[in-house]
């Protein structure tokens, strides 16, 4: 019955998750991405993109957003639709203003603890928008796919 469950799964273009704002469900949410899109043949460059970017901005959601408080959840959605891969993760919190992070690649903030992520995830992602006063994150990344996957690009 598992590998049935399995395999109706790595047919489904799209997944939905609920996690608490536990630190612990960073790596495992961004594993079941990663699950996801190696069924789907995407080349590893990518995966380590998403990968990255997932496990940031489930983090911040988490921390950041949800201040740790197990009581609220983060939902994270993800779909992959030929060559375009979305990731989307939504937290309870306030939000923030995104064009008030400061830039981590300038001046004293070289040596400033806070705002890489955000950072990061706009430089690997090839579209990132913040919604709902900027408690959900929105992200597109194109993807090729390995040589012999499907659509490969």
């Amino acid at each position: 019955m598992r590998n049935l469950e399995k395999s109706a799964s790595l047919k489904k273009k799209s997944q939905k998750m609920q996690i608490p704002s536990d630190i612990t469900y960073v790596r495992k949410t961004s594993a079941e991405i990663e699950e996801f899109l190696r069924s789907r043949k995407v080349d590893e460059s990518t995966i380590f993109d998403i990968r990255l970017c997932s496990e940031e901005a489930v983090k911040n959601a988490i921390i950041h957003g949800n201040k740790k408080n197990k009581e609220k959840p983060v939902y994270i959605s993800y779909a992959l639709e030929g060559n375009k891969f979305t990731l989307e993760v939504e937290d309870q919190g306030a939000g923030f203003i995104n064009a008030k992070i400061p830039d981590p690649t300038v001046g004293e903030n070289l040596f400033r603890a806070g705002g890489r992520g955000v950072f990061l995830i706009k430089k690997l992602m090839d579209k990132v928008e913040y919604k709902n006063r900027g408690n959900k994150v929105f992200m597109v990344k194109f993807i090729r796919r390995e040589e012999g996957g499907s659509n490969a690009v």
